[in-house]
């Protein structure tokens, strides 16, 4: 997912941003001969995810920078372990030290909390999966993270799947207007999902054989009765009101997949540490 072109240039500008016309405070404290080395530690209990990318910062300031992991992406870690070593230049890990940070502390909030919902809705056969609701610039990052906490992938943009929302069926008329003027234009290629808010939809969608059928706030009752009216004739995702507290009961209504934001938007960063 994260291929090493986007990557490299996704780090570069966010050096740019941090660094600007230069580093006043390293460039005049640390000498051509100045060298440092740290560990990476952690400070919680999680799920490890940027390895790469936290490379990639200091790769990208000095290629003679030398970093050990003793854990890869998709691992659990706990309070006190030491995740990599670090050494090299001290003007390249004092002027990378907060970027590289940043990308891996956010990266494993991410996947952290995904396999907090992901184990939450064991053992039922629903995935957790993300959405749209992510930091502009960042989708991918987030994405990747979600995958390595264990959780499956919405779609990546508006390109990627005909998505029809109550405002598109007001603009159509109705679910099946919608679906209808949709499968002329669409390549075979893109899947047709609706969001549903009643079982009268739910049941119009089917009709209109929709891809897709997402139960948009419905009740658990409500779910029941839809996952039994489509019937195997369509994937069934939940939405709305998923909390790690909900998504188990959300789980056990028999849906496939129940997206979520909170993965990623309320997802909090994991306290790593470069402990120079």
């Amino acid at each position: 997912m994260l291929n090493k072109f986007y990557v490299q240039e996704h780090v570069k500008n966010a050096l740019i941003e941090d660094i600007g016309f230069g580093d006043i405070t390293t460039e005049n404290l640390a000498g051509e001969n100045d060298f440092l080395s740290a560990e990476l530690n952690t400070r919680d209990d999680g799920v490890l995810c940027g390895c790469e990318v936290f490379k990639t910062v200091f790769k990208s300031l000095c290629d003679d920078v030398k970093i050990k992991f003793y854990f890869k992406d998709g691992d659990k870690i706990h309070k006190g372990d030491k995740i990599a070593d670090i050494s090299g230049s001290a003007k390249c890990l004092l002027m990378g030290e907060r970027t590289a940070l940043n990308y891996i502390q956010r990266m494993s909030g991410i996947a952290t909390e995904t396999r907090k919902y992901q184990d939450a809705i064991s053992p039922y056969k629903a995935k957790i999966v993300d959405t749209r609701k992510t930091t502009p610039n960042f989708r991918a990052f987030e994405k990747y993270s979600v995958k390595v906490g264990g959780g499956a992938l919405h779609r990546f943009n508006l390109s990627d799947c005909a998505m029809i929302k109550d405002n598109h069926i007001k603009l159509a008329g109705s679910i099946t207007d919608a679906v209808m003027k949709l499968r002329t234009n669409l390549s075979h290629a893109h899947k047709i999902e609706v969001e549903c808010d009643t079982l009268e939809q739910v049941k119009e969608a089917v009709a209109v054989r929709a891809d897709i059928i997402m139960l948009d706030n419905m009740s658990l009752e409500n779910m029941k009765e839809a996952v039994k009216i489509i019937d195997n004739k369509a994937i069934v995702e939940a939405s709305g009101n998923v909390r790690l507290e909900t998504v188990n009961k959300i789980a056990s209504t028999g849906v496939d997949i129940i997206s979520s934001s909170a993965i990623v938007a309320k997802a909090p960063t994991l306290d790593l540490a470069l402990d120079m």
